[in-house]
């Protein structure tokens, strides 16, 4: 392990590694810091020496961290999080948005129905501001803020840790998409094929429903991608069952049609999630503020 410490290390370094980290990639580091590919690759030369660790292996598709990156990333994170918390304190309101990035982690059902709207408002409220949309949903939201991949979540259903900040920005329904127009009866529902959107399996929310009422339904196909029924439903009679506010959003953008669902289904709350630390940041406050300003136009 080397022997270096604070006082002789260039903490620019730790800017490098974050890059390298996020970008995947020397070439596309150096875009991001405004400096040479050889700049970065002499940088990542001594902090492998500082780390003791090859820290990013080589693959087909660009540089991949190893196992001690992992372990760093989210201190690493934390420490430069904390600088640039500390020049908000000298800096004029406009300048703290320029140059910043702020991670959210969101379904893409979410990011279809409130991303144009939300980019927009950062134009006008923080300009300078760049917003980086990651998938992610509830089951994962609370690993991926405290390991720091994401600043901010927002989900559909309880984030599941009681160590992040957590508020219910609304609830949801359900409706049903096809390309097919026309009511929508429930024998009708039972006789089409379903596209089901899921992150595993092939039992959802409906299908739940169903079987209390003894019912079940035939699922055609599965996805993890409410941005590919327009191309699963095309064409054909079947159905999706989603979230209300990703089906108008899909409907405006392609041309199939909203129907209300024939079953009683179960509202799910909305919830924006957070870690304590970055809570504090004006930076991070701000863009909270335009989430949940978006969320409620989105009811």
């Amino acid at each position: 392990m080397s022997q270096i410490d604070i006082w002789s290390l260039d903490l620019n370094l730790l800017k490098v590694f974050e890059a390298l980290y996020e970008e995947g990639g020397a070439g596309r580091a150096a875009i991001r810091l405004g400096i040479t590919q050889s700049a970065v690759s002499a940088a990542l030369a001594r902090l492998r020496l500082v780390y003791g660790d090859h820290l990013f292996e080589r693959t087909g598709r660009g540089l991949r961290p190893t196992a001690k990156s992992e372990e760093l990333r989210p201190i690493i994170a934390a420490g430069l999080e904390k600088c640039r918390q500390s020049l908000l304190l000298v800096s004029g309101a406009g300048a703290a948005f320029h140059g910043r990035t702020v991670a959210l982690g969101l379904s893409d059902d979410h990011e279809l129905a409130i991303g144009r709207a939300l980019i927009d408002l950062a134009k006008e409220r923080a300009p300078g501001l760049r917003l980086l949309f990651k998938q992610t949903h509830s089951m994962l939201a609370a690993d991926a803020l405290m390991s720091r991949q994401i600043d901010l979540a927002l989900t559909a259903g309880a984030i599941a840790s009681r160590a992040l900040g957590r508020q219910v920005l609304a609830s949801g329904g359900y409706s049903c998409l096809s390309a097919v127009p026309g009511e929508l009866g429930m024998e009708d529902f039972l006789r089409r094929g379903h596209v089901l959107v899921s992150s595993g399996g092939y039992v959802g929310v409906v299908d739940e429903a169903l079987a209390a009422l003894g019912q079940s339904r035939r699922v055609e196909a599965s996805t993890t991608h409410f941005a590919a029924l327009p191309a699963l439903l095309q064409g054909s009679e079947s159905i999706a069952t989603l979230p209300i506010h990703a089906a108008l959003a899909l409907a405006r953008l392609s041309g199939l049609v909203c129907l209300p669902c024939p079953i009683g289904l179960p509202r799910y709350s909305v919830e924006l999630g957070w870690r304590g630390d970055s809570a504090r940041d004006p930076v991070i406050q701000v863009v909270m503020e335009m989430v949940r300003e978006v969320v409620k136009q989105m009811e």
